[in-house]
């Protein structure tokens, strides 16, 4: 499969290049490193990046306005997204042909050609992989490249504490460390904290539940948002902190929207991603995402957490 990708790669002149919703640090590595590495190897090609823009991201990379007639003789290439409801600008499948490259678990079978590998760390993991399969052909990986490759794999990792890390994540991070990219830095901004979002950290440790079973949750209501000053992404970055806490099995964190509740599911142990499922979202056994349309549904998705913690 990764030679069909490099083929198709190699025989289009225009490449525009998607990837999720909400995008997360994987998302944006994935999807810009590729670019990068299709820079750098193909000058000639037309390469685009597309998606709306996630402002705490922004120094990894600038997203591009691509106007629609584009489309009409490129290949689109989707990166890091599961389900097409969660493509980041609808206009992916106006391409001439389309190429899936995810890691999360394939419910969505969508594209001309589709490259799921669910072992994989991150689909940043994924794209330095087909780096690697294309070298003796003339790929090339720039220093850009691999800081945002390294980004990607760092995000969906959790700084390689997650239990998706494996020896092959340590080689491939070391490969592109050795490319002479600043990993401190980008540490410092990938985790850099805004003061009200701290404040807002030190609500949700006061204020979470925890069921004798093990399942955490937290409610940010769109006034606790207003009171903080804090966006809903913004809010979102923080479910990670419930997981330290003893006794934690397994939590959800529910953000309040305009028209939704976000809902962030994360796991020590139960499976999560069927629960995710049936409130129409998805993702990783350990760390999935969903959405509902009001409280009493958030209710019912703890209620389900609960039990699924009890048989754990």
């Amino acid at each position: 499969m990764k030679q069909q990708i490099l083929e198709e790669i190699h025989q289009n002149n225009t490449i525009i290049i998607h990837r999720h919703v909400r995008p997360d640090p994987d998302a944006y590595g994935s999807q810009c490193g590729l670019a990068e590495v299709l820079k750098a190897s193909y000058p000639e090609k037309n390469i685009f990046v597309v998606g709306e823009s996630e402002p705490s991201l922004e120094f990894l990379y600038k997203m591009d306005l691509v106007d629609d007639d584009v489309y009409q003789e490129a290949l689109v290439i989707v990166c890091d997204t599961a389900n097409q409801a969660r493509v980041s600008d609808q206009r992916y499948k106006n391409g001439k042909k389309l190429i899936k490259i995810d890691h999360h678990p394939n419910e969505d079978k969508y594209g001309d050609l589709l490259w799921v590998d669910t072992t994989a760390a991150a689909t940043s993991e994924m794209i330095y992989e087909l780096f690697l399969e294309g070298k003796e052909q003339g790929l090339v990986l720039s220093k850009k490249a691999a800081q945002l490759l390294y980004a990607g794999i760092v995000g969906d990792t959790g700084r390689f504490l997650f239990p998706s890390t494996t020896e092959k994540t340590f080689g491939y991070a070391s490969a592109l460390i050795s490319e002479g990219i600043e990993f401190t830095p980008l540490y410092n901004e990938l985790y850099k904290t805004k003061r009200n979002v701290a404040k807002l950290s030190g609500y949700v440790l006061q204020n979470f539940t925890l069921t004798s079973s093990g399942a955490a949750s937290m409610n940010i209501s769109r006034e606790i948002l207003t009171e903080y000053e804090v966006t809903p992404s913004e809010a979102s970055q923080l479910v990670g902190i419930l997981g330290n806490i003893e006794g934690v099995i397994s939590w959800v964190f529910f953000v309040e929207e305009e028209n939704q509740i976000r809902v962030r599911l994360r796991s020590k142990g139960p499976v999560i991603n069927e629960l995710a499922r049936k409130y129409n979202g998805g993702g990783h056994p350990l760390a999935s995402g969903a959405s509902i349309y009001n409280w009493e549904e958030a209710v019912q998705v703890l209620k389900d957490l609960e039990e699924l913690c009890q048989d754990y």
